[in-house]
């Protein structure tokens, strides 16, 4: 099979894209034909500096498309269904092989590379807002990075259940594509001091929750922002920079800071289910799947050049 490889980490240039061997079918597990990858935040940070399965190795978290093999003990998945999967590497190729636990069937009709989207980023929004961040009607919340993967469903999700949504993004064009998703607020980070436009926007009250996929400088920003009993999910570091914050600020406002991590319960029914759910939800038009720009996977250098440009409202995808 084809695929997109790296032989060790650094910038977008360092991806190749080359004939593999194709993966073979663990008991427990399928193997699909990938039509569609979204590209996550997660893939760049790998790329720049995880580890390697191996040499060659390939690079990603998410992809959806056909079933082709069934393991000997998997009962709850056939042939020929579609499904949107997700794993710790090996998204970005023709084939790739995942537990039946982390695949989710797409229902007929949906666009595939809609569903490619939906688990880690729709998943991960959620738990940040509800399972940890405990978030409820007429409270306001902060969507750092809104024009991300998780700040789009943060937004959608946010506003669906009652909340005030302020959301920062890079530029005012951005901030305005969000607008439609649910946004009642946008901070350009550029432009404007993040903490002094949350306080003007909240009477200087402050935000209820904050959702922070960005770490670094911007969790310092997040933290400063909170109102009383105010809550952080932090849940990546995006931005690439130290974590190095002042969290003094917390205990004076019995305010709290929670790590997301939603690989560390992917395997339980909670976290299946509620992904299940999502994916239910978007493909009956209830939630809406972003997708600024595709890629040929021949091109995947270019995609993640593209995504750190940072030009992107919601996912970019590689087709194969």
């Amino acid at each position: 099979m084809k695929a997109a490889v790296y032989y060790e980490n650094g910038g977008p240039e360092v991806l190749k894209y080359e004939d593999v061997a194709d993966p073979t079918c663990h008991p427990k597990g399928v193997v699909i034909r990938v039509e569609a990858v979204s590209i996550e935040g997660g893939d760049t940070l790998n790329r720049w500096r995880g580890a390697l399965a191996g040499r060659p190795h390939i690079v990603g978290y998410q992809a959806a498309g056909e079933i082709i093999e069934v393991g000997a003990e998997v009962a709850n998945l056939r042939v020929g269904q579609k499904v949107a999967t997700t794993a710790a590497y090996g998204s970005h190729a023709e084939l790739r092989a995942v537990p039946a636990r982390n695949a989710w069937v797409v229902p007929g009709g949906f666009d595939i590379g809609q569903a490619s989207v939906m688990p880690v980023t729709f998943g991960t929004a959620d738990d940040c807002l509800f399972a940890f961040g405990r978030l409820k009607a007429g409270e306001t919340v902060l969507i750092q990075a809104g024009a991300s993967g998780v700040g789009v469903a943060a937004i959608q999700l946010a506003k669906r259940a009652g909340a005030t949504v302020l959301a920062t993004a890079s530029s005012d064009a951005r901030l305005e594509r969000l607008k439609p998703l649910g946004l009642d607020h946008g901070v350009n980070y550029r432009n404007d001091d993040v903490v002094k436009a949350v306080m003007r926007l909240t009477d200087n009250k402050g935000v209820d929750l904050v959702v922070d996929s960005v770490g670094g400088p911007t969790l310092q920003s997040s933290i400063l922002s909170l109102a009383y009993r105010g809550r952080v999910s932090m849940v990546g570091a995006a931005g690439r920079e130290p974590m190095q914050v002042d969290v003094s600020s917390l205990m004076g406002g019995n305010r709290s800071l929670t790590g997301v991590f939603l690989g560390a319960e992917i395997a339980t029914d909670r976290v299946h289910d509620n992904i299940q759910r999502l994916i239910d939800e978007a493909a009956r038009g209830e939630l809406t799947v972003v997708i600024d720009r595709t890629f040929p996977l021949s091109k995947a250098a270019e995609a993640h050049a593209y995504i750190e440009s940072r030009q992107a409202v919601g996912r970019v995808l590689l087709i194969p």
